[in-house]
């Protein structure tokens, strides 16, 4: 775990994490920002979360993810394989290689593993799009079986009204979805565990988190 990393859990400790201003969260690289903003909504610490998601508009989707070769090294070094993340969360995947979502036995609950590059932010909370259908052939993964498996989760998940999602680092290719092919897959943060709703907008299904609560 970074330095970064533990001063926003540390700071959670306080009833209102008055520490986190705009200034000390623009210094973060954008993994340490999706850390907070995920410990943020986790906690319920509405304010940060949104001003992570403010930040987040402003760094590179893609390029170098931490402050240096020391700091990626070990951010690598914390990372387990996909199968092992969900083991973790109490879900046997039921195609451990091309499984990219899972039902856990113990209540039911649907964990879905998503990319952790393809967050958007959009009005103040996060989303990450799960499944879409395969439009003119641009996305053949989805009527792969594990896309339609994970369309299948993503039903179920939006009849139950919520969802956990684990976030999967690597270099995705410019032609292929990560979920199909990545150029390489470092791993699953094992610390880390977003809880989310999954939205139906037209065809497609989206995991969608850090949405401001009705006041």
């Amino acid at each position: 775990m970074t330095d970064a990393e533990k001063a926003s859990l540390a700071v959670f400790k306080s009833p209102r994490a008055t520490a986190w201003t705009r200034e000390r969260v623009a210094k973060l690289d954008r993994t340490e920002v999706l850390h907070l903003q995920a410990n943020a909504v986790r906690l319920r610490e509405q304010e940060v979360a949104d001003l992570c998601a403010e930040i987040l508009k402003d760094l590179p989707d893609r390029g170098p993810l931490s402050s240096g070769a020391a700091a990626r090294r070990k951010n690598a070094a914390r990372l387990i394989p996909r199968t092992k993340a969900f083991q973790a969360r109490g879900v046997w995947l039921y195609e451990p290689g091309t499984s990219w979502s899972g039902i856990r036995k113990s209540d039911g609950g649907v964990v879905f593993a998503l990319w952790r590059a393809s967050i958007q932010s959009e009005d103040g909370a996060c989303r990450s799009l799960l499944w879409s259908p395969n439009t003119n052939g641009r996305r053949p993964w989805s009527d792969s079986p594990a896309g339609r498996e994970r369309r299948d989760h993503c039903v179920y998940a939006l009849a139950r009204g919520s969802a956990q999602g684990l976030l999967v680092h690597g270099e995705a290719l410019a032609d292929r979805l990560p979920e199909d092919r990545a150029h390489t897959v470092t791993g699953v943060d094992p610390e880390t565990i977003i809880d989310l709703q999954v939205e139906q907008r037209g065809a497609e299904f989206w995991a969608i988190w850090g949405k401001k609560r009705p006041q």
